[in-house]
């Protein structure tokens, strides 16, 4: 086998090796957002118990809310934890390219949990949507 043939033929295997190995493109809902309400940050990425699936805890708050405590915890054993690490965006799962719905979203500051979706806009935002029964509200937050 000449050189130049070998070349030729090693060429497609490689090229399937390529793309197997390669990482898949991240969501663009991944990342470390900024929430409008509290300047807090809220990492977004998959869920550690579930791949298929987004969440996202609190990654960073403003120095005068950083020792803040998740006191309005509906289950009193875990309002004493920092807010800081607490799971804010949880079980969504994806119903179009940057569209997920179907998890909850929970509020440290009224201590309530949502319903929740979550979409990527094209400027680069992302909008978060929490609903009660057929009540919603949406909040747009930056990227970090």
């Amino acid at each position: 086998m000449a050189p130049k043939e070998g070349i030729v033929r090693a060429a497609p295997l490689t090229l399937v090796l390529l793309l197997v190995s390669a990482p898949a493109f991240a969501d663009p809902i991944t990342g470390e957002w900024l929430t409008p309400t509290d300047g807090g940050k809220v990492r977004i990425g998959a869920c550690p118990h579930n791949a298929d699936e987004m969440c996202g805890v609190v990654s960073w708050l403003p120095a005068d809310k950083m020792n803040d405590r998740d006191t309005r915890n509906p289950n009193a054993a875990l309002r004493n934890r920092p807010i800081v690490g607490v799971t804010t965006v949880s079980g969504f799962k994806q119903t179009a390219p940057g569209k997920w719905a179907g998890g909850k979203l929970y509020d440290p500051s009224t201590g309530k949990t949502y319903d929740g979706k979550i979409s990527a806009n094209p400027d680069g935002t992302l909008k978060v949507e929490g609903c009660v029964m057929m009540f919603c509200q949406s909040q747009t937050w930056k990227r970090s």
